[in-house]
C-alpha cells in the first residue's frame, strides 16, 4: 500500500533525540543526549502508597472518564501554587490539566495559528516545540538567545516587518537545549514589545522549579495584565515524566477554545495521574522532594563543568546554567561538527548536535547539547575526558 501523506506531515521528520535513544542499547555508551529527568528523583515509594489509596478509596472514579479541563483539586493547587511560588495568575486566568507540556504546546499552537502564519521562536529552541508548530504549516522565525535571551528590539523589527506572526514562544528559564536564563529587563522589555504589537507569548517554564544557583526572576507571566502570555509547565521534571501531566494558565477566553481542541484531542489528560499528583502535594508537598532533586542536578552539573574546565581546549565555549537538566557546548567554526558526532559515537558519548534545535533545518550549527541530569558522577567524568580527547584531535 503506498499512501498519501497530508501536507501538515510531509516534511516533518522524527525527532533527532529519539533516534539517538534507540541507539543506544550499547551498555558502555555514555549519553550526554537524554532530556529525561533521573529516575533518582522519581519519589517511587511515595506513588506506590498514593497510588494503593487511590484504588481503595476511589478505583472507579479514577478509571472513570473525567472532565476535560482537569481533575478539580489538581488544578486548584496547581493555581495556588503558580500563585505563591512565581505570583502568576490573575482573575481573567484560567487553568487546563494538559497532557504533558507537549500537548500544552501543540494546543495552544493549534488555536491561535493558520497555516503560513508565523511563530517567532529561539534560536535555538525545544524540538518538541518546534515539530509540533511545523505540524501545522506555520513558519518559525528563530531569533538568537545570546546569554542571557533574544534581543527584544530584533523581535520588534521582525513584528514591524512581518503582519503574519501569531505567537511568540519563549523557554525563558534554563533554556532547552541552551541552559541560559532570560534576564529581568528582557523579559520586561519583551513582553511591552508583544503587547505593543498585540501578539500572544506562550512562555514555557518546564525547568522553573529546578534553580539550584543565582536568585530566581519572575516569569514573564507574573508581569502580565492584560491576559496576553500563555504559560505552560509541567509535572514531567518534578515528579514522573511518564505521567504526562502537565497545564496551561492563559487567559479564560483562550483557555475555553484550548478545552475545545483537546476534547476532539484526547477528551481529559489521564484521571488516574491527576489524582496522583494531586494526592502527592496534599499528602507530601513539592517543596522537600524538589529540594532533593535539585541538590542532585546541581552536584551533576558543578561537576560537568568542573571536569570541562580542566579538560576542554580553551576555543571551546560552553554555557554555565543555574538550573534545569542542559548546557550548551559550541566548537570552533572551523571544526566539521558531522565528522565530530561520528568520532563521539566510535567512542562510545552520545551528545545531540546542535542542527536538531535550529528553527532553520537550512542553517549550520556547531554547537551541540549536554545532559547532566542523567548520567552518574563517573560518567560524567569519564564522558567529558573522552569528548575532551576527540576535540584535540579534530
Amino acid at each position: 500500500m503506498e499512501f498519501n501523506f497530508s501536507n501538515r506531515v510531509q516534511s516533518l521528520k522524527p525527532s533527532a533525540i529519539r533516534e539517538i535513544f534507540k541507539s543506544l542499547t550499547n551498555p558502555n555508551v555514555i549519553s550526554f543526549a537524554a532530556g529525561n529527568p533521573s529516575p533518582l528523583s522519581f519519589p517511587v515509594e511515595k506513588l506506590k502508597v498514593l497510588a494503593d489509596k487511590i484504588f481503595e478509596e476511589s478505583a472507579a472514579s479514577s478509571l472513570q472518564y473525567g472532565i476535560t479541563e482537569g481533575y478539580t483539586p489538581l488544578r486548584e493547587q496547581v493555581a495556588e501554587r503558580l500563585k505563591s511560588k512565581f505570583n502568576t495568575g490573575r482573575d481573567f486566568d484560567e487553568t487546563i490539566i494538559v497532557s504533558g507540556g507537549q500537548q500544552g504546546i501543540d494546543l495552544t499552537c493549534k488555536v491561535l495559528c493558520n497555516e503560513g502564519d508565523t511563530v517567532v521562536c529561539e534560536n535555538p529552541s525545544f524540538i518538541g516545540a518546534l515539530n509540533a508548530f511545523r505540524s501545522y504549516g506555520v513558519n518559525l522565525k528563530g531569533l538568537d538567545v545570546g546569554d542571557d535571551g533574544i534581543d527584544p528590539e530584533e523581535l520588534e523589527t521582525l513584528l514591524k516587518t512581518d503582519k503574519k506572526v501569531k505567537l511568540i514562544y519563549l523557554i525563558p528559564t534554563f533554556q532547552n537545549p541552551a541552559g541560559i536564563t532570560m534576564s529581568l529587563e528582557k523579559r520586561k522589555a519583551v513582553l511591552a514589545v508583544a503587547k505593543k504589537y498585540n501578539v500572544p507569548i506562550l512562555e514555557d517554564n518546564p525547568y522553573g522549579e529546578l534553580r539550584f544557583a543565582g536568585t530566581d526572576i519572575p516569569t514573564i507571566k507574573s508581569m502580565d495584565d492584560e491576559g496576553i502570555v500563555i504559560y505552560c509547565g509541567s509535572f514531567s521534571k518534578i515528579l514522573s515524566a511518564g505521567m504526562r501531566v502537565g497545564f496551561l494558565c492563559g487567559h479564560k477566553d483562550l483557555i475555553q477554545k484550548i478545552v475545545v481542541v483537546k476534547q476532539t484531542n484526547d477528551v481529559h489528560t489521564n484521571l488516574f495521574f491527576q489524582m496522583l499528583c494531586s494526592r502527592f502535594i496534599s499528602e507530601y508537598g513539592l517543596d522537600d522532594h524538589i529540594a532533593g532533586i535539585k541538590k542532585l542536578y546541581r552536584d551533576n552539573c558543578m561537576t560537568m563543568l568542573s571536569e570541562m574546565d580542566a579538560k576542554f581546549p580553551e576555543n571551546v565555549k560552553y554555557t554555565r546554567p543555574e538550573g534545569g537538566l542542559f548546557l550548551w557546548v559550541t566548537m570552533p567554526d572551523s571544526v566539521d561538527m558531522n565528522e565530530f558526532i561520528k568520532k563521539t559515537v566510535a567512542a562510545e558519548v552520545a551528545v545531540v548536535p546542535g542542527a536538531t534545535f535550529l528553527p532553520d533545518t537550512g542553517m549550520v550549527s556547531h554547537s551541540f547539547r549536554m545532559n547532566y541530569s542523567m548520567p552518574t558522577k563517573d560518567q560524567i567524568i569519564k564522558g567529558v575526558g573522552i569528548l575532551a580527547d576527540v576535540m584535540k584531535n579534530m
